[in-house]
């Protein structure tokens, strides 16, 4: 039988040309270093290069998938909002990239070596996370979560009233663990959005995590937004 052509799939070509360039591996590669949101401006002093060509750079990566846009929620000083850069949800996995399930092995190992709740783990693992994004001092810390999920896979969708809001999550990045053990992976969950909160500044309070089914998702993070008053 004549052996089969390989097929690359339709996103695969165009990142790989993105990251062919060495100025664009190099800003990419800063991009997902830094783990938070990147400005233009850090960027720039990072390659020396002008800002119009890190500009067109960062529209090639963001094109192919590769970083995603977002403008800056507040600003401090004068003039417009920066436009802010990550490394897209939907490439985690891949390029080097750690996936959901490298990060889920690191929080079960922690689990397994100090005996600790799957809960209370996770609580520290958000509190870390709100640590390395604390220069964002100042950003709603609803939105602030909300994004947080969507880094991470879960394709959260907020649902904001008056006093209360739910962020419906389209998808479960830990299926298939879930599906083995939904105690304790849900667990780990939970205590992800809880710790993230407190870090945050304690403003917002998550409640629960109503769990669901993984393979359909529409789990929901309940929480609120603190009151001067509340203890």
């Amino acid at each position: 039988m004549p052996a089969r052509t390989p097929t690359i799939s339709q996103e695969v070509l165009p990142r790989a040309r993105a990251l062919g360039d060495p100025t664009r591996f190099r800003i990419f590669r800063y991009v997902l270093e830094a783990n938070r949101p990147v400005g233009v401006a850090e960027l720039t002093n990072f390659v020396q290069l002008n800002h119009n060509a890190v500009r067109q750079h960062l529209a090639v990566l963001a094109t192919a998938g590769l970083v995603s846009e977002r403008t800056e929620e507040q600003r401090s000083g004068p003039g417009r909002p920066r436009l802010l850069y990550e490394v897209a949800p939907e490439v985690t996995g891949t390029w080097e990239i750690p996936g959901p399930y490298e990060f889920l092995a690191t929080l079960l190992s922690e689990i397994l070596a100090t005996g600790d709740s799957p809960e209370e783990v996770g609580r520290r693992a958000g509190r870390r996370r709100a640590d390395e994004i604390a220069h964002a001092a100042g950003a709603d810390p609803v939105a602030t979560i909300e994004r947080e999920l969507a880094r991470t896979g879960f394709r959260p969708t907020l649902r904001e009233g008056t006093e209360r809001c739910d962020v419906v999550l389209g998808n479960c990045p830990f299926e298939r663990a879930a599906l083995a053990n939904r105690a304790a992976v849900c667990s780990v969950h939970r205590g992800l959005a809880k710790g993230l909160a407190e870090g945050l500044g304690d403003t917002v309070v998550v409640d629960d995590l109503v769990a669901r089914n993984p393979s359909r998702a529409g789990c929901r993070v309940l929480l609120h937004r603190r009151l001067p008053d509340e203890v």
